[in-house]
């Protein structure tokens, strides 16, 4: 499940924000418990406003990025055991091998998987063979 805080850092990049435990579960309690950075005092301490018009967002903003990004889990997970997949097989690609043609077709399927797949757990999905 896609956390609140990963919702609001895709919401706010590079702000300042907190939210005050427990983490809220309604428009009412995020209003309530979430502030946003507006500056810094003269010790530089951060200054922070619970004033629902400094927010910049809004409860069914962070429900809605909630939901985007759990329902994008499925396809960053497959990229990312692809791109391990692919790291392992970058020493075939040195500037002093020459890379056999099933190498190459293997990396290139790696590349293309996500063309015909969304997830792992899609129907027929399996990894490419890898070359010996």
């Amino acid at each position: 499940m896609a956390t609140l805080n990963e919702a609001v850092r895709s919401l706010l990049p590079n702000k300042g924000w907190r939210i005050s435990k427990p983490e809220p579960t309604n428009e009412e309690e995020f209003n309530g418990r979430f502030e946003i950075q507006t500056g810094f005092n003269d010790s530089m301490d951060a200054v922070y406003s619970s004033t629902t018009s400094d927010f910049g967002i809004t409860w069914s903003q962070v429900q809605s990025k909630m939901s985007e990004l759990e329902a994008a889990k499925p396809l960053n997970n497959l990229r990312e055991m692809r791109n391990i997949l692919l790291a392992q097989t970058d020493w075939w690609a040195s500037s002093d091998l020459t890379m056999t043609s099933d190498q190459t077709s293997y990396r290139q399927a790696l590349r293309d998987i996500t063309k015909t797949y969304s997830s792992m757990d899609d129907e027929g999905f399996s990894w490419p063979t890898k070359p010996s």
